[in-house]
């Protein structure tokens, strides 16, 4: 069975989407089959895998592929269809075997309203009661078609109610953060949302009227896998010293405000699975500089900033001997996360 991963962090800006992309190619890459959803409805996912730069690209692609992209694929369930929920026909991913695609909608948020009146556990859930458990019922029917070992959940940052159920009914949570004030206020709110959503998911599982749906609310088994620090520069292969200093700052919010939390909602991983996996203390997966001028090269070539090429980058002599050995040091950095990932999610 498929785990699904979910990528959470309510604040903006700290390279979810750049994380999904480049750990599912890297899982991929490992024998994998890795299905990514597109649930943030800017879709900036979808724009890294499709070529969407031309005015209207995205309406087109829509208007070609009907039913292929995250709302529409569930419209049978939230626009109460007399049809079942079917798998979504994945795009995969050019120059990556075994990586797959559910693009994303940039009216998804409409759907907003709906999920979170469904999700209030009260008596208007019997007219809704398909919708709590639509989402997870997608992932699975759709991991199944294609065999998927993974799915991974790229979400919007915000508190709404598809990223509660996403985060809720996915099977691991993974934290993208920058070492930054913001990102340790941000840690600070999961420590409080996280169990809070936990707290209700296991409350719905519970409800009748969820459990005698046609897509049932699944028993929730979500855990932590940890933080990925990204978006800081480095100096002698260092964070430099303002970004240390919210490194320490990140550490502190993590040690004393989230663990604590989760662990008393029982989110974590044994402690032993964290340590053969070869993490910190800090529960950090990894440890990501800016990929710079590397970063406009892997949105124009749709690959990940480590499978770029002296073609792709354009540079000779020492020029690309510097890129290289950055190109290399991403690749390893993504190596390891992906082997941790893997080690994690084994048999639990």
């Amino acid at each position: 069975m498929a785990k699904t991963i979910t990528l959470f962090n309510n604040k903006g800006g700290v390279s979810k989407t750049t994380t999904c992309f480049n750990l599912g190619w890297m899982l991929a890459s490992r024998g994998l089959r890795v299905i990514m959803v597109d649930a943030d409805p800017q879709c900036n996912l979808t724009g890294m895998v499709l070529e969407l730069s031309a005015e209207d690209a995205l309406e087109e692609f829509y208007n070609v592929n009907p039913g292929v992209n995250l709302k529409e694929a569930l419209e049978p369930a939230f626009k109460s269809r007399p049809v079942p929920l079917q798998p979504v026909d994945c795009i995969p991913v050019p120059g990556r075997d075994g990586l797959y695609l559910i693009p994303g909608h940039i009216a998804l948020s409409e759907d907003e309203t709906s999920l979170g009146i469904a999700q209030q556990l009260s008596e208007s859930l019997q007219g809704l009661r398909n919708l709590p458990g639509s989402f997870s019922h997608l992932f699975k029917i759709t991991a199944d078609k294609y065999d998927a070992d993974y799915v991974i959940v790229d979400l919007s940052p915000g508190l709404g109610a598809i990223n509660q159920n996403l985060v809720a009914t996915s099977d691991y949570c993974l934290v993208p953060c920058s070492p930054d004030i913001f990102s340790v206020m941000a840690i600070d709110s999961l420590a409080r949302i996280l169990p809070r959503w936990m707290d209700w998911a296991r409350r719905a599982n519970k409800l009748e009227v969820l459990a005698e749906a046609d897509y049932p609310f699944p028993e929730p088994r979500l855990k932590f896998l940890g933080v990925v620090v990204q978006r800081f520069r480095v100096r002698s292969g260092k964070p430099t010293q303002a970004f240390q200093k919210y490194f320490d700052k990140l550490n502190e919010a993590i040690l004393d405000s989230l663990v604590p939390a989760l662990r008393r909602t029982d989110l974590l991983l044994s402690a032993t699975k964290y340590r053969d996996s070869g993490m910190d203390s800090h529960y950090v997966l990894a440890e990501v500089p800016d990929f710079n001028t590397l970063i406009a090269h892997s949105q124009q070539t749709r690959k990940p900033v480590f499978a770029l090429t002296r073609e792709d980058v354009g540079r000779g002599g020492r020029l690309w001997s510097n890129q290289e050995a950055s190109i290399d040091s991403f690749r390893d950095t993504f190596e390891e996360l992906a082997q941790r990932v893997i080690k994690l999610t084994d048999g639990s």
